[in-house]
């Protein structure tokens, strides 16, 4: 091996570190979910009344490395992350807050379905409100993660409770 060699792949080794070490820096950093609560109820949300924001446990250096790593290739290729599950899509439109304009942008980001609404943890959450244009801010704002989890498991009276009837 020459000089040239060496130097390369010592060149390519720091930066695979900055660039591991920017992953997980990004990776932990979450965008803080703010709820808004009824005049008089205690601002202190117990876990069990929010399903949809499910703790992760076990999750290692090894696993944030590879969401962050799925996230970024995402964003670069310029293809959502996730696989569009397989089955029909669902009325996007009957969560509260969403029309037909917001759900065409839901479409282009490629979200069709409740579960994938439900599934997002607060990173790709806040990736996701990112490229809402137009619509950004409205994903906390109209708890959009929050009633596509009741939906997405079928508790239609869970919903209504909480966000009021349905319209069919």
């Amino acid at each position: 091996m020459t000089l040239d060699t060496n130097m390369l792949i010592i060149i390519g080794a720091v930066l695979a570190v900055a660039v591991l070490a920017f992953l997980l820096l990004r990776a932990r950093r979450g965008a803080p979910r703010v709820e808004r609560r009824p005049e008089g109820e205690s601002p202190y949300v117990a876990a069990s009344e929010r399903p949809y924001m499910k703790k992760q446990t076990g999750a290692g250096i090894a696993d944030e490395a590879a969401a962050a790593t799925n996230d970024l290739a995402g964003e670069v290729l310029g293809v959502p992350p996730r696989h569009a599950p397989a089955g029909p899509a669902d009325d996007l439109s009957r969560l509260k807050g969403v029309g037909p304009k917001f759900v065409a942008r839901l479409n282009e980001l490629g979200i069709f379905r409740y579960d994938q609404l439900a599934g997002l943890n607060a990173n790709e959450a806040a990736h996701l409100d990112e490229r809402m244009g137009p619509f950004q801010g409205r994903l906390a704002r109209d708890r959009v993660v929050e009633q596509a989890d009741y939906l997405g498991r079928g508790d239609l009276d869970g919903f209504e409770e909480r966000f009021g009837k349905l319209t069919p």
